[in-house]
């Protein structure tokens, strides 16, 4: 029977109990059976807690300029499923997404898989169909037990370390280190994107072999030209010079285009400098410190959801002030740090809008304001409707003022496609 893609999505969601079930045996079976070959080029798996996207957008750009044919596989989406799965810097068509998924259900038997291992081998298997030379991989959660960790990584980047998913991953840094450093393989490149990192990501990275490289070490990044941010990426007696910024905004993208540079120079993959600075000023990434500008009013869309994220967000807030003032619409699951958010944008916002958000880790507005009081004050809307919400921050907002949509995808996904046809209808 044919499906199409919105029924092929229910019928993901209802053949497991779970939404989330980590391990990688039933991976390991069903790749077995539909046995992908490998791509010529590099699989790059990258993981952590912060950064991933930023990452896994500058690997696309870096090796779709210098001539393969990427696929880069990430989750979760902002406004349709297709996003998750790209083939030469184009999200895939429900065609060919709806044919992967009716060739993963023929092989998996009776295998219980969950909606993210579903997707993870259609994914695979689209990357096979058009013929892509080298492959990109976000780890969804985790690193050691998630789906995408049952494919073999020439190279394994692990961005940054921080709070999330304690109730998956651990309590404290050293045991969500040691699950994010899973990805690690005997005898391969293991990236770094940071300095600091707690002890157990090196620790495992020695117990399994693999071959360290770290920012101020293995690669480092110099200043150019200060007056206009021009920089150099340098490994061993490799140099890149006279870089240009990444398109993608804020500071903490230099660190994530010399990350991504990383991964390449470890592979004997590291581009010309004619080619990098190319992908840099075409690298792009939906939702990452976003600035969309209508009516005067400055709108800036960003996935931040727990402190270390909040913290980047408010950096690129004052690095880039406004005239007038700075209003947030703020949605966050319920296993997500509000009060952790809040206190990164404590003395930035004159004003926010909390909305609850629906789904299996639904919090409700009411509930999230209550959080984000002791930092924020009282919030000026409260409500369950996002739309609402943001309607009330668009009446709210004079010209020169700022709004800054944050806390999720299930936050911003929505905020764009209302934005956009918000601003189709003032036309």
């Amino acid at each position: 029977m044919e499906r199409s893609l919105a029924q092929w999505l229910d019928w993901q969601g209802r053949i497991h109990p779970q939404t989330i079930e980590l391990g990688l045996r039933r991976m390991q079976v069903l790749l077995r059976q539909l046995a992908v070959p490998r791509p010529r080029g590099p699989v790059i798996v990258v993981a952590g807690t912060n950064g991933k996207g930023s990452v896994c957008a500058h690997l696309e750009a870096l090796l779709s300029v210098a001539g393969f044919k990427v696929g880069l596989y990430t989750s979760p989406h902002l406004i349709t499923y297709n996003e998750r799965i790209r083939i030469h810097r184009q999200s895939i068509s429900d065609e060919a997404l709806c044919e992967a998924f009716s060739k993963v259900e023929e092989a998996r038997g009776d295998l219980p898989l969950t909606v993210f291992e579903y997707g993870t081998a259609a994914a695979l298997l689209a990357f096979s169909q058009a013929s892509c030379d080298a492959w990109v991989l976000e780890i969804g959660l985790g690193g050691r037990l998630d789906a995408v960790n049952a494919v073999d990584a020439d190279a394994s980047v692990v961005v940054s370390i921080g709070l999330d998913h304690t109730d998956w991953l651990g309590p404290d840094l050293d045991s969500i280190g040691r699950e994010k450093a899973g990805v690690f393989r005997k005898g391969c490149p293991a990236v770094l994107g940071s300095a600091t990192m707690p002890g157990s990501v090196r620790q495992v990275a020695a117990d399994c072999g693999a071959v360290l490289w770290q920012p101020g070490l293995q690669y480092t990044i110099e200043d150019v030209d200060p007056v206009t941010a021009r920089w150099a990426f340098v490994a061993g007696s490799i140099r890149r010079d006279d870089l240009p910024s990444s398109a993608l905004p804020g500071a903490i993208q230099r660190q994530n285009a010399a990350t991504a540079l990383a991964a390449l120079a470890a592979l004997d993959s590291l581009p010309s400098q004619a080619v990098i600075a190319q992908a840099l000023t075409e690298v792009s990434l939906p939702g990452r410190f976003q600035r969309v500008m209508h009516g005067g009013v400055e709108w800036v869309l960003d996935v931040s959801h727990n402190p270390a994220a909040a913290l980047v967000l408010a950096a690129n807030l004052r690095a880039m002030p406004v005239v007038g003032r700075t209003y947030a619409v703020i949605g966050l699951l319920a296993d997500k740090d509000a009060a952790g958010v809040a206190a990164a944008l404590s003395g930035l916002l004159d004003g926010y809008v909390a909305v609850g958000l629906a789904g299996q880790r639904a919090r409700d507005g009411l509930t999230l304001s209550q959080a984000l009081r002791a930092s924020l004050g009282e919030a000026d809307w409260v409500g369950d409707d996002p739309v609402e919400g943001l309607g009330f921050a668009r009446q709210a907002a004079q010209p020169g003022d700022r709004v800054v949509v944050l806390g999720s995808f299930h936050m911003v996904g929505p905020a764009l496609e209302w934005l956009r046809l918000y601003f189709a209808g003032q036309k």
